[in-house]
């Protein structure tokens, strides 16, 4: 059950069904569109959601979906059904591409059956062949015109045609040449076509010196065109001949339909799938239009939104200014929710967002708001919002509300959803609020669903009072004066309707006039609730801050780990290859000794013989001297800005700032305090260019630049999918001084070229943006120069 019965005017989905009639392309989507209605079935529900989801994917992809020739079929139909009738020639031809779209989807349906799961579902009932649309371009060709082939006599009439037209042509040539010598024809005129006939202009005071017959003359009268007494037998002959073609196109024709009828049953099937493609399309790009998702779905009442906005807010402030979502939840224990907090709070609106997508849900359409959230069915939906005063059933707004409280009593159980605006307004506040508590209780007694919104007090302590039912206040920024658009659930909120007031300029002995008016009792609870709602977020923002701060801790403590471990590890190799070296040398060493006392006893120690030998061990001592000198004699004093390493290590970083004997070095993300003497300047030239991230992870650049592609394909990918793809494409690029680099996105309907180009256009490093050669793939491809 639906209350009231212009329940949809009132949440705005009337305007939700006109934009999905005009992303529709025939007319027998827009009846589907028109018939949208709100279903309680589960199965239904799912399936219809999934299809939305699948083709919503489609379009986030840019795949090449078959899209054109989505004609309403219901005439074709028609006339094919009627015997004796026949479909001309144009609508041969758009049946026949029909068709051939028709075939197109179910290939690509049955391509994807393991992407598009739902979608491919569809295209069972279809059993098309592909001879039907052939049989059609056989006979009509792509301008509408039946084919000289079509028939044998039809090809015979129109060459007997040509031929006459060709005889009397010559023949009025001949005619008109002499009416132009005897100067009888208007200058500059020329033979035209009259009643379908050929005929010869010829000024009127010499239209007795031509034999023929006069039919037709000019709007002054000083032109007559006459058909000469020669062509009257040719031009009777061309009008019997067309006559007669006509005739043989309609046979035609009517032989090509008679064809189509034996196959009735299966054009309609194939075409009620081309229309449920259409207005499942219709409803995906309107879900991408206002990037909607598909929640969770329940088949028991459920409701938790997060992230949720307004379609129609959405699509009016859409590059104006940014929406703040709506997070809202109700559950069993507590399933309805009084919200209070000031005028222009955002109170209604959050009512009418809830309204008009769970309505949404339950018509088949996705809704703006979180994968996440969750959303379960209700059996029915009571709205009480706006003016309802009635003139013609002598009913006040009030009474009107008293009336809807009555429905909502009497009608509204556990699988029912009532969303009440301003409860207990309208009237007396001390009787209104009253009712409204009455009412409230009733609907928490009933194990109704709903969210209400107020000013009263007391319905605001009986909210915090009772079980079943929580309080929730729209935020407001008391500073300022300005309403934040954020609902908090768990504590009542101020109306501000003093602070409001001062800001509007009432003068202030006024003011204080009202506040002792209102009371201490009813000011300080207002106070109260302010000072509670300024500590709450004080200590809200006081959480977050820590919590940010602990996982940059975590993050920090996490890297100091890994970057020890490193030290530790090259640490371990260094040492062994040093050893490893020096026990080489020493064999190296031993060896050339050995060698040398074993010459001197060979030789006798014959002097010059031990020149010689003595020069050996000379050279010998140099090169060990070399291979053991680790540093210069004196090292170059190192300065901030300096790029340097860890002695040992291969990550290159900053000196940031030198205190005494230390420096604090940036090594990508990480900040370390390091003493001078452990440091060495980095001579690697290449890592000029490179980040310090890059460097501080000890990049191999030259094969990175080996294996780099400056083509990023991104095909097929969802939205979501695609900026991470491009950050990380784009700092692999600017790494490798790459200069231009290439991104093919496809063309389709061009959702991820508009994301990729917004997304580039927010780094520093790009220069330009341009479509590829139309040879090379034009706008399918984007073309990126980096500064």
């Amino acid at each position: 059950m639906i209350y009231p019965v212009d329940f949809e005017q009132k949440i705005g989905f009337d305007q939700v069904r006109q934009k999905l009639m005009d992303k529709c392309s025939s007319g027998a989507s827009i009846a589907l569109v028109e018939e949208i209605s709100f279903k309680t079935d589960f199965n239904y529900l799912s399936t219809s959601l999934r299809q939305c989801l699948e083709f919503k994917q489609i379009l986030e992809r840019n795949e090449a979906f078959p899209s054109q020739y989505f004609f309403d079929p219901s005439s074709w139909l028609q006339k094919i059904s009627l015997v004796g009738s026949y479909l001309e020639e144009r609508e041969l031809l758009d049946l026949a591409n029909s068709l051939s779209t028709i075939l197109a989807c179910r290939i690509f349906f049955q391509k994807s059956r393991d992407i598009y799961p739902e979608l491919f579902k569809l295209t069972e009932p279809v059993t098309l062949s592909a001879h039907i649309g052939q049989n059609i371009r056989l006979k009509i060709d792509d301008t509408a015109i039946v084919k000289d082939s079509a028939s044998t006599e039809l090809g015979r009439l129109r060459r007997r045609l040509r031929t006459e037209q060709g005889r009397i042509r010559k023949l009025s040539e001949q005619i008109f040449r002499k009416a132009v010598e005897e100067k009888w024809v208007p200058e500059g005129a020329l033979p035209t076509i009259r009643e379908g006939r050929l005929v010869i202009p010829v000024l009127a005071e010499h239209k007795r010196h031509l034999r023929g017959f006069v039919l037709d003359e000019s709007a002054t009268g000083q032109t007559v065109f006459m058909e000469p007494a020669e062509m009257l037998d040719a031009n009777n002959e061309i009008r019997e001949l067309e006559c007669a073609e006509k005739r043989e196109v309609i046979r035609v024709l009517r032989e090509i339909t008679d064809e189509l009828r034996s196959d009735i049953v299966v054009l309609n099937s194939a075409f009620e799938f081309l229309t449920l493609v259409d207005f499942v399309r219709a409803k995906a790009k309107f879900s991408l239009e206002i990037n909607a998702e598909m929640p969770v779905i329940h088949p028991h009442p459920e409701l938790a939104l997060q992230r949720a906005t307004h379609p129609l807010l959405y699509l009016s402030l859409k590059g104006r200014r940014e929406i703040v979502p709506l997070e809202i939840d109700l559950s069993d224990e507590d399933r309805m929710l009084l919200v209070s907090g000031p005028n222009a709070g955002g109170k209604s609106v959050c009512l009418k967002t809830v309204a008009l997508l769970q309505y949404m849900i339950q018509c088949g359409l996705l809704v703006p708001a979180s994968d996440r959230s969750r959303m379960g069915l209700f059996e029915d939906i009571f709205l009480d919002i706006g003016d309802q005063q009635s003139i013609e059933n002598d009913l006040s707004t009030y009474s009107s509300h008293l009336q809807n409280m009555k429905a909502f009593i009497q009608f509204a159980g556990g699988k029912s959803l009532v969303l009440m605006d301003e409860l207990g307004s309208g009237t007396d506040p001390n009787f209104g609020g009253a009712i409204a508590q009455s009412v409230l209780d009733a609907l928490l007694n009933n194990s109704v669903w709903g969210i209400a919104t107020t000013h009263y007090y007391n319905l605001k302590l009986f909210a915090g009072q009772h079980k079943g039912i929580r309080n929730a206040a729209m935020r407001f920024d008391d500073k300022n004066l300005v309403p934040l658009y954020i609902l908090d659930i768990g504590k009542p909120g101020s109306s501000f309707a003093l602070e409001i007031a001062r800001k509007t300029g009432l003068p202030e002995h006024t003011l204080a006039q009202a506040e002792r008016l209102v009371g201490k009792e009813l000011s300080g609870f207002d106070t109260l609730v302010r000072d509670l709602e300024k500590e709450r977020q004080a200590l809200s923002e006081k959480v977050i801050e820590l919590d940010q701060r602990d996982h940059e801790l975590k993050l920090l403590y996490e890297k100091y780990k890994m970057l020890d471990a490193e030290l530790q590890s090259r640490k371990k190799n260094i040492i062994e290859k040093a050893k490893e070296e020096a026990q080489n040398l020493l064999r190296e060493t031993n060896r050339e000794i050995e060698k040398t006392i074993r010459h001197i006893k060979e030789n006798r120690a014959e002097k010059k013989e031990t020149l010689k030998v003595r020069r050996n061990l000379q050279d010998l001592s140099e090169k060990v001297k070399n291979e053991i000198r680790e540093a210069p004699a004196k090292p170059t004093p190192l300065q901030e800005g300096d790029r340097v390493r860890i002695l040992g290590q291969e990550g290159v970083g900053i000196i940031q700032v030198i205190k005494g004997k230390n420096a604090v070095v940036q090594f990508g993300d990480l900040k370390s305090v390091v003493n001078l003497a452990k440091l060495e300047k980095s001579q690697d030239q290449r890592m000029q260019n490179l980040s310090v991230k890059s460097g501080s992870s000890g990049l191999n650049v030259n094969e990175k630049r080996a294996t780099f592609n400056s083509n990023l394909d991104i095909r097929g990918k969802r939205v979501e999918e695609v900026a991470p793809l491009l950050d990380q494409f784009m700092d692999t690029a600017l790494l490798l001084g790459i200069g231009e680099l290439k991104i093919l996105h496809g063309k389709g309907e061009g959702v991820l070229r508009k994301v990729v180009r917004e997304h580039l256009k927010k780094h520093r490093e790009v220069a330009s943006l341009s479509d590829e050669h139309v040879d090379r793939g034009g706008d399918g491809i984007t073309v990126v120069v980096l500064k």
